[in-house]
């Protein structure tokens, strides 16, 4: 029996972030979250513009009725400006490990400072609605979700980075989260 129960646990984890699991969501504090959060108006006086970029940051939803290509422009925009590179964040609200990385680094001050110093990230939704196959594909394969892609500010691929590298137990790895995210400043 409990050989049986070691071998649904071994294949509901493997199947934890496909596109077809429907995981509760894990969210991020709401106080977190905010603060984390970029002004939707700094610097712009075109309020459509401010709406877009307030859509650009580590916490925003994946949305499948966005225009990564559109967004793209907007984070690459912002990164030149900013003088940081882009963070693709693919992945979708069905992936209970998405939830979880973006809980990770929202109530860690030390990890969300480390992202916030290095990247415009950008949501990049895969689910049933919207796979957003093509702008994927444009940077490689994705085995598993979330995964990240570090775009450099004028758009070349710097990495491929599986987050499953960062995981740590049911969570992620502090040290390789901050290294990661460090990594990536520009100098």
């Amino acid at each position: 029996m409990s050989m049986r129960v070691a071998v649904v646990a071994i294949v509901l984890a493997l199947a934890a972030c496909s596109p077809e699991a429907k995981a509760p969501e894990a969210k991020a504090p709401e106080a977190a979250v905010a603060a984390a959060a970029p002004e939707a108006a700094v610097g712009t006086s075109d309020a459509e513009a401010a709406a877009k970029l307030s859509k650009l940051h580590m916490f925003a939803k994946y949305d499948p009725a966005r225009d990564p290509e559109a967004d793209l422009k907007l984070a690459l925009d912002k990164a030149k400006a900013e003088h940081k590179r882009v963070l693709l964040d693919v992945g979708g609200e069905w992936c209970s490990w998405c939830h979880l990385i973006d809980h990770y680094i929202a109530t860690r001050d030390d990890v969300r400072e480390a992202f916030e110093a290095s990247f415009v990230a950008l949501k990049v939704n895969y689910s049933d609605e919207n796979k957003n196959e093509a702008f994927i594909g444009k940077y490689g394969k994705v085995p598993g979700y979330p995964h990240f892609f570090v775009l450099e500010p004028d758009g070349k691929l710097a990495v491929s980075q599986g987050t499953s590298e960062l995981e740590e137990g049911r969570g992620y790895n502090h040290d390789r989260m901050l290294a990661f995210a460090k990594r990536w400043v520009l100098s």
